[in-house]
């Protein structure tokens, strides 16, 4: 750890949108300390305007110090493409600590390029786990974790993950969750400047948000045929919105699916952080193979059905805000989202993800 009064350097690795939220929390409270100075690394996995740019604007992201410009590869290639450009970065700026988010590929580059220059890396997010080794997630969030000097971790569960992996309780420090510290600071402001319910045409609870993105389903034919014939179907009962990732378009393109998708299935746009929070908070449910909406969901009290076969936020699951179901068959799908909307759930007034301070606990940590 650095003295109270030298300058301590963190170097920030972001490549994806929930990471730019999560970035933005710790960012904000580093960077109001005279003794902290940040370098601000976008790794350009998520690229195009809606992706990116955006979220830096709202979310009041300095300008990256570095934009490496990697775009979409196939896994190997687009990690060892920014291996080998972030190790450049950190030769040039030899860093204090290399802070690292989630568990993107941007992540596990970020911590393999510091560990071999033997650079201290704090992972922020630290012990999720889905237990399933397919997903490309859960071995970038496994070998980060494993690399890492320092784990910040959401909840008790992350704790335990680590601790049965064998990693020292003196590495891993439970500070609550940034997604939750940026939902509380940013609800307000997205308030005021969102008008997405209005460009839409959209009324509070009378709409449902869906969001796919996930390789295990975009990748699978069946799967992605099933969980679209059933939001169609279900569009029919009532309105679902889809801000459509690029890639998620892109392969609905080529099954030829998008010919068949009826008006009431939504398709829009990616849209910025603002126009999210207000799509999220005001829908009667929402149905997502994301795992930081599946929080987002809990945090604006908002019903949540996941179309993966597992999550990594076990405690939304046992606490019944959210509900799993394997995306394998359209009608299960259907019969799941017609139960789950008619549901009444009370509020949960239990603090699963903290109470607003994990980025403040993170920098008094580090420095």
């Amino acid at each position: 750890m650095n003295m109270p009064n030298s300058q301590l350097k963190i170097l920030t690795i972001v490549g994806a949108r929930p990471q730019f939220i999560k970035a933005a929390a710790v960012s904000r409270i580093a960077r109001s300390l005279d003794h902290i100075s940040e370098v601000l690394v976008h790794t350009g996995q998520h690229y195009d305007q809606n992706m990116s740019d955006v979220f830096f604007t709202e979310l009041d992201i300095p300008k990256p110090d570095y934009h490496l410009g990697i775009g979409s590869a196939s896994h190997g290639a687009q990690t060892g493409k920014m291996l080998e450009a972030i190790e450049q970065v950190l030769i040039t700026e030899k860093p204090d600590w290399v802070l690292v988010y989630g568990d993107t590929n941007s992540t596990l580059a970020g911590a393999i390029a510091a560990t071999k220059l033997h650079i201290p890396i704090a992972h922020v997010e630290a012990g999720l786990r889905s237990f399933n080794r397919r997903m490309p997630e859960e071995v970038n969030r496994v070998l980060t974790d494993h690399a890492a000097n320092l784990l910040f971790t959401p909840t008790t569960t992350a704790n335990q993950n680590l601790y049965q992996e064998g990693i020292s309780r003196n590495l891993v420090h439970l500070v609550g969750d940034v997604m939750y510290d940026a939902s509380l600071y940013y609800v307000q402001r997205a308030e005021l400047a969102s008008h997405i319910l209005d460009s839409l045409n959209l009324q509070p609870q009378q709409y449902v948000l869906s969001t796919i993105h996930r390789a295990e389903n975009t990748d699978s034919s069946d799967r992605l045929t099933a969980i679209f014939k059933a939001l169609s179907k279900f569009s029919k009962e009532i309105t679902v919105v889809i801000p459509l990732h690029p890639r998620t378009k892109k392969i609905l393109e080529e099954m030829q699916i998008l010919d068949i998708i009826p008006e009431t299935l939504y398709l829009i746009e990616p849209v910025g952080y603002y126009d999210m929070i207000m799509l999220e908070k005001n829908a009667k449910m929402i149905v997502t193979d994301s795992g930081g909406i599946q929080k987002e969901a809990y945090f604006y009290q908002v019903p949540c059905v996941t179309l993966r076969d597992q999550t990594e936020w076990v405690e939304l699951v046992e606490s019944g805000w959210n509900c799993l179901i394997s995306p394998n068959s359209s009608e299960e799908i259907l019969q799941k989202l017609q139960y789950q909307i008619h549901q009444t759930l009370l509020l949960d007034t239990t603090q699963l993800y903290g109470d607003g301070t994990a980025s403040r606990k993170i920098i008094e940590i580090l420095k």
